[in-house]
């Protein structure tokens, strides 16, 4: 008794090129081949190709399931390795309806983590987006760092006439908000000094992005208070200046 490509296929559920696909890799042995040239696949290729199915089917690549081989013991190491990878993926699956939840009952916005969405509330455009791109290049721990820090931040009025910035100069102006900026976040740095040290770690990798995302978001006036507020806190001022 001897089945083409296609009935082994359908006995096994899948079709004439996957089971010629298996041959051409090596992970289904030859077939014998009758007086007509087309190959004859027999019990063995049968139960063989089961096997491969239903581990592909559990999960295992075609290459884990290649290095299993055809022996009769049983791929324990593979299988415990395939179930440490499904328990990842369902806790990510799990983390992700937690995520999808908060976003549904809340109203949460779709650009950012979910620990920066209540913070990104009321933010104007340009510091909201900026939150956007920061969300995607810091690390978490200075990300987390960084939401604090803005929630601080965000409470001086020299921030609010920040915001509102024209993009005429005027000496007088920049010098007061940039002065007022820089001794509230030095008031700050006195208390949570900790705040900085992780958001300059957890940006040191993306100082090119960060860049970008400033002189792109803010205005050359604003980005002149920028560099004004950076110089008298002894902070760099490259991530400021064109």
């Amino acid at each position: 008794m001897a089945w083409s490509p296609r009935e082994l296929g359908e006995l096994a559920e899948t079709s004439r090129r996957t089971v010629r696909h298996y041959h051409d890799i090596g992970l289904l042995p030859a077939p014998s081949r009758g007086t007509n040239g087309y190959g004859q696949y027999g019990v063995s290729h049968l139960i063989r190709l089961l096997r491969i199915r239903r581990l592909v089917g559990l999960g295992l690549s075609l290459p884990e399931v290649a290095a299993i081989g055809d022996a009769d013991e049983h791929p324990a190491s593979a299988l415990r390795a395939l179930d440490d990878r499904l328990a990842s993926a369902v806790r990510e699956l799990e983390q992700t309806r937690l995520e999808l939840a908060a976003m549904l009952e809340r109203a949460s916005p779709t650009d950012l983590p979910a620990q920066a969405a209540a913070v990104a509330s009321g933010l104007p455009p340009a510091e909201r987006a900026f939150l956007v791109v920061l969300s995607r290049a810091m690390e978490p721990d200075g990300l987390d760092a960084y939401l604090e820090l803005l929630v601080l931040y965000r409470t001086h009025p020299a921030v609010a006439a920040f915001d509102a910035l024209p993009d005429e100069p005027d000496e007088h102006v920049n010098r007061a908000i940039g002065s007022g900026i820089a001794d509230h976040l030095c008031t700050i740095a006195l208390q949570r000094s900790d705040l900085f040290d992780r958001i300059d770690a957890g940006a040191a990798l993306r100082q090119r992005t960060v860049q970008l995302a400033i002189a792109d978001l803010y205005s050359s006036n604003q980005r002149d208070v920028l560099v004004r507020a950076a110089r008298a806190m002894g902070r760099p001022t490259r991530s400021f200046e064109d």
